[in-house]
Protein backbone atom coordinates (compact mmCIF):
# COMPACT_ATOMS: atom_id res chain seq x y z
CA UNK A 1 0.00 0.00 0.00
CA UNK A 2 3.11 2.18 0.69
CA UNK A 3 4.16 2.01 -2.56
CA UNK A 4 0.76 2.80 -4.28
CA UNK A 5 0.57 5.85 -2.35
CA UNK A 6 4.59 6.94 -3.36
CA UNK A 7 2.99 6.22 -6.85
CA UNK A 8 -0.26 8.05 -6.88
CA UNK A 9 1.61 10.98 -5.04
CA UNK A 10 4.29 10.96 -8.14
CA UNK A 11 1.89 10.27 -10.68
CA UNK A 12 -0.70 12.95 -9.59
CA UNK A 13 1.97 16.14 -9.21
CA UNK A 14 3.17 15.48 -12.88
CA UNK A 15 4.52 19.19 -13.91
CA UNK A 16 3.17 18.01 -18.10
CA UNK A 17 -0.38 18.20 -16.35
CA UNK A 18 -2.54 21.05 -17.92
CA UNK A 19 -3.83 23.54 -15.48
CA UNK A 20 -6.29 22.38 -12.54
CA UNK A 21 -8.92 24.06 -14.04
CA UNK A 22 -8.59 22.31 -17.25
CA UNK A 23 -11.60 19.54 -17.80
CA UNK A 24 -9.53 16.35 -18.47
CA UNK A 25 -11.65 13.51 -19.83
CA UNK A 26 -9.03 10.36 -20.68
CA UNK A 27 -9.42 6.61 -20.40
CA UNK A 28 -6.78 7.10 -17.40
CA UNK A 29 -7.33 10.53 -16.31
CA UNK A 30 -10.09 12.81 -15.48
CA UNK A 31 -10.44 16.19 -14.07
CA UNK A 32 -13.06 18.33 -13.34
CA UNK A 33 -14.69 20.39 -11.06
CA UNK A 34 -11.71 20.43 -8.17
CA UNK A 35 -10.89 16.87 -8.36
CA UNK A 36 -8.56 14.50 -10.25
CA UNK A 37 -8.99 10.83 -11.06
CA UNK A 38 -5.81 8.77 -12.45
CA UNK A 39 -5.51 5.60 -12.82
CA UNK A 40 -2.17 3.56 -12.13
CA UNK A 41 -0.48 0.61 -11.78
CA UNK A 42 -0.20 -0.98 -8.62
CA UNK A 43 3.45 -2.52 -8.77
CA UNK A 44 2.05 -4.43 -5.53
CA UNK A 45 0.80 -6.72 -7.48
CA UNK A 46 -0.83 -7.33 -11.14
CA UNK A 47 -3.61 -4.98 -11.01
CA UNK A 48 -4.37 -1.42 -10.91
CA UNK A 49 -5.91 1.49 -8.86
CA UNK A 50 -7.47 4.71 -8.68
CA UNK A 51 -6.15 8.08 -7.40
CA UNK A 52 -8.56 10.32 -6.36
CA UNK A 53 -6.88 13.83 -5.19
CA UNK A 54 -8.82 17.42 -4.55
CA UNK A 55 -6.79 20.50 -6.16
CA UNK A 56 -4.47 21.81 -4.24
CA UNK A 57 -3.90 19.33 -2.14
CA UNK A 58 -0.85 17.07 -1.55
CA UNK A 59 -2.17 13.56 -1.34
CA UNK A 60 -4.75 11.37 -2.83
CA UNK A 61 -8.00 11.82 -0.42
CA UNK A 62 -8.54 8.30 -2.14
CA UNK A 63 -6.77 5.31 -3.39
CA UNK A 64 -8.17 2.20 -4.31
CA UNK A 65 -8.26 -0.44 -6.35
CA UNK A 66 -9.57 -0.50 -10.18
CA UNK A 67 -11.50 -2.66 -12.30
CA UNK A 68 -9.49 -4.29 -15.44
CA UNK A 69 -10.61 -4.07 -18.82
CA UNK A 70 -12.22 -6.91 -21.25
CA UNK A 71 -8.50 -7.87 -22.07
CA UNK A 72 -7.67 -8.80 -18.38
CA UNK A 73 -4.28 -6.92 -18.75
CA UNK A 74 -5.14 -3.03 -19.18
CA UNK A 75 -7.55 -1.53 -16.61
CA UNK A 76 -11.18 -0.02 -17.58
CA UNK A 77 -11.66 3.42 -18.78
CA UNK A 78 -12.53 5.94 -16.71
CA UNK A 79 -15.90 7.30 -17.29
CA UNK A 80 -18.55 10.10 -16.69
CA UNK A 81 -20.79 7.83 -13.87
CA UNK A 82 -17.34 5.85 -12.35
CA UNK A 83 -15.66 9.79 -12.13
CA UNK A 84 -19.18 10.91 -10.15
CA UNK A 85 -18.83 7.98 -8.09
CA UNK A 86 -15.47 8.77 -7.32
CA UNK A 87 -15.79 12.05 -6.15
CA UNK A 88 -18.60 11.47 -4.14
CA UNK A 89 -16.48 8.60 -2.38
CA UNK A 90 -13.36 10.69 -2.28
CA UNK A 91 -15.73 13.40 -0.75
CA UNK A 92 -16.93 11.06 2.01
CA UNK A 93 -13.59 10.10 3.06
CA UNK A 94 -12.46 13.94 3.84
CA UNK A 95 -15.64 14.80 5.52
CA UNK A 96 -15.27 11.82 7.99
CA UNK A 97 -11.81 12.88 8.39
CA UNK A 98 -12.64 16.01 9.20
CA UNK A 99 -15.75 14.89 11.68
CA UNK A 100 -12.81 12.65 13.55
CA UNK A 101 -10.78 15.98 13.46
CA UNK A 102 -13.38 17.78 15.61
CA UNK A 103 -14.33 15.07 17.44
CA UNK A 104 -10.65 14.84 18.56
CA UNK A 105 -10.43 18.67 19.16
CA UNK A 106 -13.70 19.60 20.79
CA UNK A 107 -14.98 17.69 23.37
CA UNK A 108 -17.52 18.94 25.62
CA UNK A 109 -20.09 17.42 28.74
CA UNK A 110 -22.93 18.82 30.93
CA UNK A 111 -22.32 18.60 34.96
CA UNK A 112 -25.80 19.49 37.28
CA UNK A 113 -24.74 21.75 39.78
CA UNK A 114 -26.99 22.66 43.09
CA UNK A 115 -27.91 25.74 41.19
CA UNK A 116 -27.78 25.19 37.12
CA UNK A 117 -26.98 22.78 34.42
CA UNK A 118 -23.74 23.59 32.90
CA UNK A 119 -21.85 22.75 29.78
CA UNK A 120 -18.14 22.60 29.99
CA UNK A 121 -15.93 22.01 26.71
CA UNK A 122 -12.23 21.26 25.68
CA UNK A 123 -10.72 22.50 22.69
CA UNK A 124 -8.12 21.76 21.90
CA UNK A 125 -5.66 24.23 19.39
CA UNK A 126 -2.86 21.79 17.80
CA UNK A 127 -0.35 24.69 17.25
CA UNK A 128 2.67 23.26 16.09
CA UNK A 129 5.06 25.48 18.47
CA UNK A 130 2.86 25.52 21.34
CA UNK A 131 0.16 23.54 21.37
CA UNK A 132 -2.79 24.44 24.10
CA UNK A 133 -6.66 23.73 24.73
CA UNK A 134 -9.08 25.90 26.21
CA UNK A 135 -11.62 24.52 29.05
CA UNK A 136 -14.87 26.84 29.28
CA UNK A 137 -18.06 26.75 31.37
CA UNK A 138 -21.18 27.98 29.96
CA UNK A 139 -24.39 28.81 31.76
CA UNK A 140 -28.19 27.11 30.30
CA UNK A 141 -28.32 30.29 28.06
CA UNK A 142 -24.76 29.90 26.27
CA UNK A 143 -23.19 32.95 28.66
CA UNK A 144 -19.61 32.02 29.27
CA UNK A 145 -18.83 31.63 32.66
CA UNK A 146 -15.41 31.09 32.60
CA UNK A 147 -12.31 30.24 30.57
CA UNK A 148 -8.63 29.06 31.02
CA UNK A 149 -5.92 27.75 29.19
CA UNK A 150 -5.07 23.81 30.09
CA UNK A 151 -2.44 21.36 28.68
CA UNK A 152 -3.45 20.21 25.44
CA UNK A 153 -3.48 16.40 26.87
CA UNK A 154 -5.80 17.82 29.63
CA UNK A 155 -8.46 14.91 29.90
CA UNK A 156 -11.86 16.06 30.30
CA UNK A 157 -14.28 13.83 32.53
CA UNK A 158 -17.09 14.43 34.90
CA UNK A 159 -14.52 14.27 37.67
CA UNK A 160 -12.25 16.65 36.14
CA UNK A 161 -15.46 18.97 34.94
CA UNK A 162 -16.58 19.39 39.00
CA UNK A 163 -13.16 19.84 40.38
CA UNK A 164 -12.75 22.50 38.10
CA UNK A 165 -16.16 24.40 39.06
CA UNK A 166 -15.69 22.91 42.52
CA UNK A 167 -12.32 25.50 42.86
CA UNK A 168 -14.37 28.28 40.97
CA UNK A 169 -12.73 27.66 37.43
CA UNK A 170 -9.46 28.34 38.58
CA UNK A 171 -7.03 26.74 36.52
CA UNK A 172 -6.69 23.01 37.23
Amino acid sequence: MTALLQTANKTMNDDDLPGADDKIEEARLWRDKGWTARVIKNDDDEGWAVAMIKDGEPEPALVGPWTMGRDKKNPKPLDATAFRTLVKTASEVIRRHEQQLHALLHKNLFIETAQQRLKITLDIVPDDDDPYALLSAFDDGGEQLAQVRVAPGFKLSAASAREWIEKEFRAP
